[in-house]
């Protein structure tokens, strides 16, 4: 798919675009890169940034943003070329999620739960064990959910958390998948499980469970069902106090049939995945970290005397000012960086000090996003607390960031301070 701009988008010399959060030259970013990037930047300030309030009061689904987003291709930023979609690696999505996040954070996160279906079984399940059989099997499969995507513009969700330790690893998911001819029956439940009513298909993750046997994560199925099928509902309201855009709704899955061609993966492949390529859980953090920037450039703008709707009055003359300026620019500064390291690294079997690089960028930016969003608003007075204005939704969108399983503050804080400790296997006995 070519990425042509939409109708909907002005033009860019009507407007003065942002610098990339991440300069292009400065991050030895390619040229393709940087121009998939650059697109999502754009569309982000030119469209979705003026969009973003009224999905945020309504708590509304960003159903225009999505058509944008198949009409300029960034739906299929992660499908191959050779499918029709961008071809985009690990990275260059992340990139392309944060500068979509700097301007609508709803849309990002729910954006990654969509690109999460093409990454996992694309450019992730690349670097995994299948047969031949197996890896034939998968390409078979994965090539229609992809023509789905690109022709058609469906909408892939990605519904994790289910109350449980399941969300985390733990244990195995209670949403269990019995094999009968010709596919699986399914029942079960997902909750905050953003674009319910909203997606196409549901990737959900759930455990095949034969007769009689114990679940086992070992058997994690991941499988797309029609959103339209019989036994699936969703149920409940949605009135949270950030990222109400997505529409993070419960649902049950009630006897619901999924055919075996419905699989993302083949059998075992998820629980592999689960293992061997953990940066696969980091993908919620691009959204914070587009968060993280968007404080600081509301600030900067705003001392400024230069953000639109409020009186060109500067205040950059305050020396308590610039030292708070100071303040976000170095704690940034260190966000970026080491969130960079950690998307740069993503791969296969990463080393145990890439891991605990990765627990240590997501608690970075899932608590550096907001603590740069509150001193934003200490800094900028009480009109920054205005709903007229972006800083406050800033403000509550980020404070969720750290609530995010797999990954919550907490646990990262755990492991982190686990496997620094012990070794696989160590105990103290």
């Amino acid at each position: 798919m070519t990425m042509q701009v939409s109708k909907s988008m002005n033009s860019p010399d009507k407007i003065a675009l942002d610098a990339p959060i991440f300069d292009p030259s400065a991050f030895r970013l390619g040229d393709e890169q940087a121009a998939i990037i650059a697109r999502a930047r754009e569309i982000g300030q030119t469209v979705f940034a003026a969009r973003a309030a009224a999905y945020d009061r309504d708590a509304t689904f960003p159903t225009e943003n999505y058509r944008d987003l198949h009409r300029i291709g960034l739906l299929g930023i992660a499908i191959p070329k050779a499918q029709g979609g961008l071809g985009a690696g690990y990275q260059t999505y992340a990139l392309a999620a944060a500068e979509i996040g700097r301007y609508c954070g709803a849309t990002a996160l729910t954006w990654n739960m969509h690109v999460c279906s093409t990454l996992w079984t694309g450019p992730l399940a690349d670097d995994l064990d299948m047969d031949t059989a197996m890896r034939a099997e998968h390409e078979t499969r994965r090539a229609i959910h992809y023509k789905r995507i690109v022709e058609d513009g469906a909408i892939y969700s990605q519904p994790f958390s289910e109350g449980g330790a399941a969300a985390a690893g733990g244990v195995a998911f209670g949403t269990e998948a019995k094999p009968v001819k010709g596919g699986w029956i399914i029942n079960g439940k997902k909750i905050f499980a953003s674009l319910s009513g909203h997606a196409d298909y549901y990737g959900v993750l759930c455990t095949e469970v034969e007769e009689g046997a114990k679940a086992s994560r070992r058997n994690t199925l991941y499988l797309a069902i029609p959103a339209k099928s019989d036994g699936v509902s969703v149920v409940g309201d949605w009135d949270p106090l950030g990222m109400r855009g997505t529409v993070s709704r419960t649902l049950l899955f009630k006897d619901v049939f999924v055919p075996e061609d419905a699989a993302l993966m083949p059998r075992g492949v998820y629980f592999q995945a689960a293992l061997r390529w953990p940066h696969m859980f980091l993908t919620l953090s691009p959204t914070y970290m587009g968060l993280a920037q968007a404080a600081y450039d509301f600030t900067v703008r705003y001392l400024r005397g230069e953000v639109p709707g409020t009186p060109p009055v500067k205040r950059r003359m305050y020396p308590t000012k610039q030292i708070a300026v100071a303040q976000m620019q170095v704690k940034l500064e260190q966000i970026k960086a080491i969130w960079f390291q950690a998307i740069t690294e993503a791969r296969a079997n990463p080393s145990k000090e890439q891991v605990l690089r990765a627990y240590a960028a997501q608690y970075s930016v899932m608590e550096g996003a907001n603590e740069l969003a509150a001193l934003a608003i200490r800094t900028c007075g009480g009109q920054a607390m205005l709903k007229s204005l972006p800083l406050e939704r800033i403000y509550r969108d980020s404070r969720c960031g750290s609530l995010m399983l797999p990954w919550t503050a907490e646990l990262c804080l755990d492991r982190i301070g686990r496997d620094a400790l012990y070794e696989p296997g160590e105990t103290d006995d």
